[in-house]
């Protein structure tokens, strides 16, 4: 199974990712297609296999506040599996994606002690990565925040070419800006300021980072 670094399942053995698949049934989803709804009561959980999804949220204004993109090797839905408690998020596909449903999740962290340690373990990272966006929101400007997005989808997602590093970029300027806690308009003038500074090319839907280190810069 492909796994992208840093996600869940790139912490498990070969032995455990075959028993924890044995454990769920697969699925599929075409873009744009809710897998889980915020608020519900589901307490399944999903490894991503393929593709890549929004994990958003609401606020009382019904402004969407985009919270990570998630790709293969993810596992979604953890926390309500969990405590039981409503699901803290809406999970959005952002392409076709596949992944395997596991519905007794609890039974399985019961029976595999070193997955329960793990998950702890990453539930306490996603958690700490939360603490940093907010001290971003305060403490940087909306060209650095939207600068550390494209640097965070760069490094996941990016492919080195001549010009530098391709971003395929899975989220519109909407979807962008709802993840940099900005309006569109202050999104669009942030990329047209970046491009301005020759840092980066942008085009339907991806975007070409010439200068990564200049980008960190301006990120800080």
């Amino acid at each position: 199974m492909s796994t992208e670094p840093g996600e869940f399942m790139s912490t498990l053995t070969a032995e455990e990712i075959t028993e924890l698949r044995a454990a769920g049934r697969p699925r599929r989803w075409e873009r744009g297609v809710t897998i889980m709804t915020e608020g519900d009561t589901t307490d399944w959980v999903l490894v991503l296999t393929k593709g890549r999804v929004k994990v958003s949220s609401h606020t009382t204004s019904g402004t969407e506040v985009v919270l990570a993109v998630r790709g293969p090797g993810s596992l979604l839905g953890e926390m309500g599996a969990i405590d039981g408690s409503p699901r803290s998020a809406t999970v959005t596909t952002l392409e076709p994606v596949e992944g395997f449903v596991v519905r007794d999740f609890i039974a399985f962290l019961q029976t595999h002690g070193r997955v329960a340690v793990l998950l702890m373990q990453f539930v306490v990272g996603r958690l700490r990565d939360s603490d940093r966006k907010r001290i971003e929101y305060g403490a940087f400007d909306t060209t650095g925040r939207v600068a550390t997005r494209l640097i965070e989808l760069a490094e996941r997602y990016g492919e080195k070419t001549n010009g530098g590093v391709r971003v395929a970029l899975p989220l519109s300027q909407d979807e962008l800006a709802g993840w940099t806690g900005a309006s569109r308009e202050a999104v669009s003038k942030s990329l047209r300021a970046l491009r301005d500074r020759g840092l980066i090319e942008t085009g339907r839907r991806r975007v070409v980072i010439h200068d990564l280190e200049g980008l960190r810069k301006r990120a800080r």
